[in-house]
């Protein structure tokens, strides 16, 4: 191998002290999700400034974005967890209810914390009787701003890195886990940096395009389009990068080191790309019918 991309020393506690024998800490984990969601709120209050953003008049007053704040943090929050917990990790958190309650040791799924927004979006429309897609249009416009801090995180903490790769920018991840690899395979174990593809496909490409899409086509102005497209980037982006990801522990065995959850052959489908269907077949339906209403 040509080259081997050392792991940067990064320590995953941004600061840490010792308070009445508890150990409190800042991690970099923890600061994703501020940043993402603090970033993504102030966005929303912006284009809740912007008449000319919106076909009549924004959804929403900017003091509402606040609320809605609030319901999107226990929305990521309380769907994360539980995805994970419900769709990856099942039988283990049966076994190990207290478990659940320690997000801090990382274990958070996307599809459940989008399930989570989704729900907590939807009761905060219909508490204070806003358009729910509209509402939902400029969520969906920050989303992939939270997406981009998380990877980042994920990829600093470390976990779900990538398949192992012989690629020039192969990462030695130091895990113990992550050095498991093929019989034939030579040390060091080197992986795709997938935490870094999805950052970069998810976060900063999905983004770009949906910004665009709101500041210079107009998308806010059909309600639902950014919402489609969102749901069909998003799906598409994570379904592509799951064959450069590892799959989660619990779905490898020696007959499938890919984790796949459907054999088709020699390849499959992982239990990411399976949740990621509905959410394209979902985002192309949308902009089919939201194109018949432009």
């Amino acid at each position: 191998m040509p080259f081997v991309l050392q792991f940067p020393d990064i320590d995953p506690e941004i600061f840490a002290f010792d308070l009445f024998g508890l150990h409190l800490a800042l991690r970099w984990y923890a600061l994703a999700y501020i940043a993402g969601l603090v970033i993504g709120w102030r966005l929303i209050v912006r284009m809740m400034k912007r008449d000319d953003l919106w076909r009549d008049h924004p959804p929403m007053k900017p003091a509402q974005a606040e609320d809605l704040l609030t319901w999107l943090v226990l929305g990521v929050v309380l769907g994360g967890r539980l995805g994970f917990v419900l769709f990856y990790q099942p039988g283990y958190y049966l076994a190990n209810p207290a478990e659940i309650l320690k997000v801090w040791q990382g274990g958070m799924s996307f599809h459940g914390g989008f399930l989570g927004v989704v729900i907590a979006g939807a009761l905060f429309c219909r508490r204070n009787r806003l358009p729910m897609l509209s509402v939902g249009d400029a969520i969906a416009a920050v989303a992939p701003i939270g997406l981009f801090f998380g990877r980042l995180a994920n990829f600093i903490k470390p976990e779900l890195w990538g398949r192992p790769a012989t690629v020039p920018w192969a990462v030695d991840f130091p895990d113990p886990l992550a050095q498991v690899c093929p019989d034939y395979w030579l040390l060091p174990c080197t992986r795709h940096p997938s935490q870094l593809y999805e950052a970069a496909l998810e976060g900063l490409v999905l983004g770009a395009v949906l910004l665009w899409m709101v500041y210079r086509r107009g998308a806010l102005k059909t309600p639902g389009r950014i919402i489609a497209l969102f749901l069909t980037g998003y799906g598409l982006a994570r379904f592509i990068v799951e064959y450069y990801r590892q799959a989660d522990e619990q779905f490898v065995s020696l007959g499938n080191p890919f984790g796949y959850v459907i054999r088709l052959g020699e390849t499959g489908i992982t239990q990411g790309q399976l949740l990621s269907l509905p959410m394209i077949g979902i985002g192309i339906a949308l902009l089919l019918w939201t194109g018949r209403r432009t």
